[in-house]
């Protein structure tokens, strides 16, 4: 599979609702998931049916009454949401109940696996343990209706003591194109087998794995205050909008980057070849397919991929930005100038790097994750895709 940061597609970020500061309530969603790259604008027609969805419970912990499933998105630029019966409905501020929120949950079974249908659409299923998700309807910036996504790294947010994950997909006429997402926090273990011209799975935790990444986090000074109890760990991007974590942590590596590479180059290998690069007048200026430039990064662009090093989609710019961000959160920069490394052993082998990014891939059995937004590069993300879905799977496993 082509890494997703070197295709020519649309990397399309839910950067509203999951990337910005730490606010009273969660923004508006207005676009496609983070994690997910776009099919190249691919809309599906009216051929294209719903795909089965089976949810399974398999978490140990909670019986499936106590297991809450939403599905929401958009579909050709409207806010959606699949009900109980797999017909896609369109927000409506009307949906707001008497406590002021939606009650968009779908039930499951009585036990054993509950089936449902999804429409195309691209979105995300969530899922919350022991309490429903509480999403509010509300107008967007052009009066058109809009739904607040749960922000579980905000403390104010309505959601944040109740224990609840998702994962992302795009279903449209080119396939499907599905993750298991840890780009804002981790915290139920969940696994999305994809049938289709193959079989395939994502995502599964291995047995001890949650609590092993809980542990690894915590034992870490500058990452442990992203713990919170035993509900989630916050990614460090947000614990740093959330003042929970060091704004300048990697200060001194960005600094010792820009050093190294004033006095030699850094090759950067994308799809469209090789750029050559040296810091020059404070900037990594790199030459080859195409002339590309970034000014020095600081602690929030690394972390968010973004800022200095946002990615445009323009084939050029945006797949350096992508392997310059993989290799600062991964931390292999300093240690082989031809990048990128595709060595997960070389992974966050120095003290200043990602701890958290680096718990999650240990605590999966593929050893992938979606850690952070450029965990695709080198094939390192939680994703997997189909060009001919037959039907997908959503599992929570063992806590």
């Amino acid at each position: 599979m082509t890494p997703r940061h070197q295709r020519d597609l649309t990397r399309r970020k839910l950067l509203f609702a999951l990337g910005g500061a730490a606010v009273a309530v969660p923004a508006i969603a207005t676009v496609a998931p983070h994690a997910l790259a776009g099919t190249s604008g691919a809309s599906a027609d009216a051929s294209t049916g719903s795909l089965p969805l089976t949810i399974v419970n398999d978490s140990g912990s909670f019986d499936n009454a106590s297991v809450h499933v939403y599905v929401v998105g958009n579909k050709d630029g409207r806010q959606v949401r699949i009900t109980q019966d797999g017909r896609l409905a369109p927000i409506s501020l009307a949906d707001n109940g008497a406590d002021g929120f939606t009650d968009y949950a779908l039930t499951l079974s009585g036990s054993g696996e509950t089936r449902l249908a999804l429409p195309p659409m691209s979105g995300r299923i969530y899922v919350s343990l022991g309490a429903k998700l509480k999403f509010k309807a509300v107008a967007d910036g052009n009066g058109d209706p809009a739904l607040q996504y749960p922000a579980g790294w905000v403390a104010s947010d309505p959601n944040y003591a109740v224990l609840h994950d998702c994962a992302e997909f795009t279903y449209n006429a080119a396939g499907m194109f599905c993750n298991t997402t840890m780009v804002d926090m981790f915290s139920v273990p969940m696994s999305i087998r994809l049938s289709g011209d193959k079989e395939q799975t994502t995502g599964t935790v291995r047995d001890g794995g949650r609590a092993a990444a809980f542990a690894a986090v915590k034992g870490v000074d500058a990452f442990a205050p992203l713990v919170v109890d035993d509900l989630r760990i916050i990614a460090p991007g947000h614990g740093l909008d959330a003042g929970l974590f060091a704004r300048d942590y990697y200060a001194p590596y960005i600094d010792e980057v820009w050093s190294t590479f004033t006095g030699k180059d850094l090759a950067i290998t994308t799809n469209a070849g090789t750029f050559t690069g040296r810091v020059r007048a404070d900037r990594f200026t790199f030459d080859g397919p195409a002339a590309v430039s970034f000014a020095k990064p600081s602690t929030r662009d690394v972390l968010f991929c973004d800022g200095n090093l946002a990615a445009p989609n323009d084939g050029t710019t945006g797949p350096v930005a992508a392997v310059l961000g993989a290799g600062f959160n991964r931390s292999t920069l300093l240690a082989d100038s031809a990048q990128p490394s595709a060595s997960a052993g070389d992974f966050y082998r120095t003290e200043v790097t990602n701890h958290y990014a680096k718990a999650v891939h240990a605590a999966t059995e593929d050893g992938k994750a979606y850690g952070f937004a450029f965990d695709d590069v080198a094939d390192f993300a939680s994703y997997i895709q189909d060009t001919a879905p037959t039907g997908i799977r959503l599992t929570l496993t063992a806590f």
